[in-house]
């Protein structure tokens, strides 16, 4: 009995241990997303995204019901009444007293002819005003996916610091034990052995606030991309070109003369003031005349005067039909024709202003682009000498200090030196990038890696 209670345990804890096993994988095994899945994420699920693509989608049923306004319109119409005491008979129209229930029917059909050319502009209009909202939406796709270039190479950035840090501390920590073993046989002062302590605390602060950048970094890209930020995910580190072959050559005029032809900001600012020189022809309408096609049928019925004739007889007999013309000739209106044409004229002068200060913007944008990647590149170049420097002085100090040539606090500020070359040399690379990445955007490049 004993034995089957502990063959029955060891099942139990075995069953235990795969379960927890089974649990620490699929805790670990977080989703690693590359950039190319980043954009393609904050595309599908982004909501500014889906309000462009609303507002599209809205414009393109505007269009379509705006072409069919050009067809003529159908409408029946039928009606039951019950009259009681004194009243007029519908076929009559004499005055009868006594209940009369009645009945008719028609069908009208009403044609625009002519309307000073409304619809057609109204149509054209919308066939802008789609395209206009295409190039918007085109334009928050652009927007994001540069905002998640931005943030992932943030998230690469903070990671490159943080196990820089961690390396620091690591030496750090090394030397405090070279020190504590040295001060134990009396080779060095309670003063050196603080100078470590303390090296080894701001090395470890320095991991502190590189970690709490990385999770910044993360919660922001989640963010982004619309999901949640409490499930953590990994980013691929992707194969970064060597930034010895990245093009700083970019002429600015070049770039914006590219980038008004194929920059959406451009193309949106010019369909939106043909939206507004439509808007002109459409007010202007109202100084015409419109023309009208009226047709319809109908038939009705009556159980008054002639209450001996049978329904079917009286709709055959009462069947009528009619076409006719309905002509508008605007002759006063309060001037409201005169004042819409010219609010629409002044729209019009309001989106070329529009028009011009989205291609001054973007002229400014790029310059400032330009100027950016050449003072990356200036600042990579002296952060990578600075750095090496840093590093060779350290190596020299860390010689003598080991023979006691040097004291404590000379090394520590070395160490300190080489540390914050190391972090600017990281941060200057990836500047150097992300400034390339932004010409790129204004070229209308893909952005890779």
């Amino acid at each position: 009995m004993k034995q089957k209670n502990l063959t029955g345990f060891l099942k139990f804890s075995v069953l235990v241990v795969i379960l927890l096993s089974v649990g620490a994988v699929t805790l670990h095994a977080q989703e690693k997303i590359t950039l190319k899945r980043a954009t393609e994420l904050v595309v599908e699920n982004n909501l500014q995204i889906k309000q462009a693509q609303f507002s599209e989608a809205i414009s393109d049923e505007n269009l379509r019901q705006s072409k069919y306004s050009l067809y003529p319109t159908l409408n029946a119409n039928t009606s039951l009444n019950f009259n009681f005491g004194r009243s007029i008979d519908p076929l009559t129209n004499q005055f009868v007293n006594q209940a009369i229930t009645s009945t008719n029917g028609n069908i009208s059909s009403n044609t625009p002819l002519f309307g000073g050319f409304q619809r057609i502009n109204i149509i054209a209009q919308n066939k802008l005003q789609l395209e206009a909202d295409k190039s918007f939406t085109q334009k928050v796709k652009n927007d994001l996916v540069l905002a998640v270039v931005t943030n992932y190479l943030t998230v690469l950035n903070s990671q490159d610091l943080l196990t820089a840090a961690r390396q620091q501390l690591d030496i750090s920590r090394q030397q405090l034990d070279i020190e504590q073993k040295f001060f134990d046989v009396g080779n060095r002062t309670l003063a050196d052995l603080a100078q470590s302590k303390s090296q080894v605390a701001t090395a470890e602060l320095n991991v502190t606030n590189a970690q709490n950048q990385v999770d910044l970094a993360f919660l922001n890209l989640a963010q982004l991309l619309e999901r949640d930020p409490s499930v953590p995910f990994e980013v691929e580190k992707p194969a970064l070109n060597d930034v010895a072959t990245v093009n700083t050559a970019y002429s600015a005029a070049e770039v914006y003369k590219s980038a008004s032809v194929n920059f959406p900001d451009i193309q949106l600012a010019e369909l939106r003031k043909l939206v507004l020189q439509k808007e002109i022809d459409i007010a202007k309408s109202g100084y015409y005349p419109s023309l009208n096609l009226q047709t319809g049928m109908g038939t009705r019925y009556s159980n008054g005067s002639f209450g001996n004739t049978s329904f079917a007889t009286q709709i055959q007999d009462n069947f009528n039909q009619f076409i006719g013309f309905g002509l508008s000739i605007p002759v006063f209106n309060g001037f409201s024709a005169r004042s819409a044409v010219r609010r629409a004229k002044i729209n019009l002068l309001n989106g070329e202003v529009n028009e011009q200060l989205a291609k001054n913007n973007l002229n400014k944008v790029i310059n400032q682009a330009v100027y950016d990647l050449r003072a990356a590149e200036k600042r990579y170049y002296s952060a990578q000498t600075a750095f090496e420097s840093s590093r060779e002085a350290f190596n020299v100090i860390e010689q003598r200090y080991g023979v006691g040539l040097v004291n404590s606090l000379d090394f520590n500020l070395a160490q300190t030196n080489l540390n914050k070359a190391q972090f600017d040399q990281i941060q200057a690379r990836y500047d150097l990038i992300f400034r390339s990445k932004v010409i790129d955007y204004y070229l209308g490049n893909p952005i890779t890696f």
